[in-house]
């Protein structure tokens, strides 16, 4: 009964926190489909990356990672999950948590939706944060704070991916990342199944993104407390998060 007080103490208090604050998330339609998009700033909000692996537990979910940051006087105002797993749920492509790299760039070739050419990586360093293609980003010589490879790039330089057909037939849940003109960070997630091509648009035309990494699709979900999303069942092998320091 005491942890149940506890929790529920606890979620009335973040409430009220994020109630106080500026809207972060909004549901928009796009090609008759529907979206939650939230933005964040990337020289305001801290943006971490959590493996489950890192977590110690066989697949990262929402709870775990709340519980483990409560430990440390914290907690995750958004979440989303933040890339591509191996059966163990270790990283298919480079993962780096707080300076710390737990996957190494994969710069192979295979089937699958991480290897449909050109994919990207996300990363976030002091202050900034951006989507580059992946053969870039092994020539840039960077040292992100945190960082996570995902596939397929869904914008690069402006351009919509080459394999990208308007009238495909595969509809899924998807979720990605773009890098929004002034430079804060674009998550989004579809409420109804789209094809890539028109989750690509989402970001460059309707959010004006040059640059926009696809996440997931099988297990696409969100964490925001701000829109009453919490996807309880998701199991993840890295979850990125927004994480503040506990308001007490």
């Amino acid at each position: 009964m005491r942890t149940f007080l506890f929790f529920l103490f606890l979620s009335l208090a973040l409430r009220s926190v994020a109630m106080a604050e500026p809207p972060k998330c909004a549901e928009i339609e796009h090609l008759s489909a529907r979206y939650t998009v939230c933005t964040f700033d990337p020289a305001k909000d801290t943006i971490k990356l959590y493996g489950a692996q890192t977590l110690g537990m066989g697949g990262a979910t929402y709870d775990g990672l709340n519980t483990h940051l409560l430990r440390n006087g914290q907690h995750m105002s958004f979440a989303m999950n933040g890339g591509m797993y191996h059966p163990d749920y270790g990283p298919v492509g480079l993962l780096v948590e707080q300076g710390r790299q737990t996957g190494a760039l994969n710069q192979g070739d295979a089937f699958g939706n991480f290897f449909m050419k050109p994919n990207g990586v996300f990363f976030v360093g002091d202050g900034t944060a951006g989507v580059m293609e992946t053969e870039a980003y092994a020539k840039a010589g960077l040292s992100p704070r945190e960082a996570t490879q995902s596939g397929p790039m869904l914008v690069i330089d402006g351009q919509i991916h080459p394999r990208f057909l308007p009238d495909a037939t595969s509809l899924q849940i998807r979720n990605g990342v773009g890098i929004l003109p002034d430079g804060r960070v674009a998550f989004a997630i579809s409420k109804d199944r789209v094809r890539f091509h028109d989750f690509a648009t989402l970001f460059r035309d309707r959010l004006q993104c040059r640059n926009a990494l696809f996440l997931d699709g099988s297990i696409s979900s969100l964490y925001s407390p701000e829109v009453r999303r919490h996807d309880r069942r998701a199991i993840m092998g890295t979850i990125i998060a927004v994480v503040k320091n506990l308001p007490w």
